[in-house]
């Protein structure tokens, strides 16, 4: 039986608890100059149906920068006219989206692309839809200078913290003293997100956990349609490994979603803006299917409301359009092959990571 893995606590070496870390003892030092963490390093243990958590060595995670990670994330001082945190778009109560079909960022200005959630994003090979981001630390920085969403400028949103005193002595106890870079928020923001983990589902539970009661009888046939190539061919892009499943491939894929133009090339031209491939044309990011009964709109476009439609889309084998992945090909299933496929995908929900609401003090805007 495959070891049920469970968030550790070690408040006695913190001054604050932070379920789901196991602090050790040796401190991080500053590396060839750059604002590596300064404070009390942490372990940050994955749940069940997870792989080990990787972590880049120039930003181990910290306490203190995980703390400081957390307050940013809700403070909606990184917008221009302090409207807009992070958290606007990626809501706790909905595994980490906002449930609109597109997020509105400060003045109520529609974003080009849906909002995904950020449960699990550290698994990531690429971040945003369209996959223009490497890091969880580099991605840090667009939401703030997007003009649809934060509108801000990174120095701008620094300066506005550094009149805060608390923010102040914060980051010195994260990265020691010194002038306050972004670089140094975008790491600190990267430290907290890594730290929004969520398995131990029915389905973790069933298939690593090896409890037979896990899941529902309809869940468990809806499980083999997912993976059937005659069937759901589900797995083939959203794939489930023996001992863990992101349920991505983390590769870009055209599944036909979204208008077209006059000459048959997608209006979101989505990956082939980061490589000039032509076969990149309309490809997005194989999105994660943990939590998705929370997460719904769906697609890029935010253009399916249920994942009842998204079931009827892809079982008519998407639209026929140029450049659309040769694996969405049109099926036949049951209206009992459908309900267990949609039962299955709601037991991908598992458990939301503790601490990861907002801090005391501050409020979700």
């Amino acid at each position: 039986m495959t070891p049920r893995r469970t968030f550790l606590v070690a408040t006695s070496i913190v001054a604050f608890a932070l379920v789901g870390l196991l602090v050790r003892a040796s401190p991080v030092l500053r590396a060839g100059g750059r604002p590596a963490p300064i404070g009390m390093p942490v372990e940050i243990r994955s749940p069940l149906g997870l792989p080990p958590l990787p972590i880049p060595p120039d930003n181990p995670p910290t306490a203190e920068t995980i703390a400081l990670g957390r307050r940013l994330f809700y403070d909606p001082r990184l917008s221009v006219d302090n409207t807009v945190s992070c958290a606007s778009c990626h809501k706790p109560a909905l595994a980490f989206s906002d449930g609109r079909q597109l997020p509105e960022g400060v003045r109520q200005q529609k974003g080009r692309r849906n909002a995904p959630s950020l449960l699990n994003a550290a698994y990531r090979e690429a971040f945003f839809w369209d996959g223009r981001s490497p890091s969880l630390e580099a991605q840090a920085r667009e939401p703030v200078q997007n003009p649809l969403e934060m509108a801000h400028t990174l120095q701008g949103a620094v300066e506005r913290l550094m009149a805060d005193s608390s923010y102040r002595a914060a980051f010195e106890k994260a990265f020691g003293p010194g002038p306050v870079t972004y670089e140094e928020m975008g790491k600190a923001l990267a430290s907290f997100e890594r730290t929004l983990l969520c398995g131990n589902s029915p389905f973790d539970r069933y298939f690593y956990g090896h409890d037979p009661t896990a899941l529902s009888e309809s869940a468990k046939r809806g499980l083999e349609v997912f993976r059937n190539p005659a069937e759901g061919n589900c797995a083939t892009c959203h794939s489930i490994g023996d001992q863990y499943a992101l349920f991505t491939d983390n590769k870009f894929h055209n599944d036909s979603v979204g208008p077209t133009s006059d000459n048959d090339d997608p209006v979101d031209l989505g990956h082939y803006l980061i490589t000039r491939i032509e076969a990149d044309k309309g490809a997005f990011r194989t999105p994660s299917l943990r939590n998705v009964a929370l997460t719904a709109p769906y697609f890029h476009d935010g253009s399916r409301a249920t994942l009842q439609d998204v079931i009827g889309f892809y079982i008519r084998g998407g639209n026929p359009v140029r450049y659309r992945d040769k694996e969405i090909q049109s099926i036949w299933l049951s209206g009992q092959d459908r309900a267990d496929l949609q039962a299955f995908l709601e037991s991908l929900t598992g458990e939301m990571p503790p601490n990861s609401g907002p801090p005391e003090g501050q409020r979700l805007k």
